[in-house]
């Protein structure tokens, strides 16, 4: 099972699953890989743990009506494992915003355009976060004092 493979496909379920239709593919799908039932079939015990992580990667994120919608926009990898639940309703707050956009300018792209100016905003965070921005040069920089 490739990790690129949609949670969607991992649960085999369509996007439009209802809550409990997820619920019960993951059950199903726990129950049948779980490593323990497997353990004394060395071939397939590593297999079974992969699949068995990978089933409860997707149901934790489809489960989750935030990461749910952040994941459907395609911006899940923004996500990180120590993000907080603030961080996560900012995200899906962010997607509700582009799709009401996208529903009022009717523009083809206008959902890919506003993911693109988030992606740029976190690599703008990120560059000047570390140090790395290039775009102003050191005397115009502010200094920034920290509390130790």
């Amino acid at each position: 099972m490739a990790m690129s493979d949609c949670y969607y496909t991992v649960l085999g379920i369509c996007k439009e699953a209802t809550a409990p239709e997820i619920r019960e593919a993951y059950r199903r799908l726990a129950l049948k890989w779980h490593p323990d039932r497997w353990m004394k079939d060395p071939k397939v015990a590593g297999e079974a743990k992969r699949r068995f992580q990978r089933i409860q990667e997707a149901y934790s994120v489809l489960s989750d009506k935030g990461k749910r919608t952040v994941y459907d926009a395609g911006l899940l990898g923004f996500l990180g494992d120590d993000d907080d639940e603030g961080f996560c309703d900012f995200m899906q707050e962010m997607v509700f915003l582009m799709q009401s956009e996208n529903k009022r300018s009717q523009e083809k792209n206008s959902l890919e355009d506003l993911q693109g100016l988030l992606r740029d905003m976190i690599n703008e965070d990120k560059r000047v976060k570390f140090g790395f921005d290039w775009d102003n040069p050191p005397s115009s920089r502010k200094k920034i004092r920290t509390c130790s």
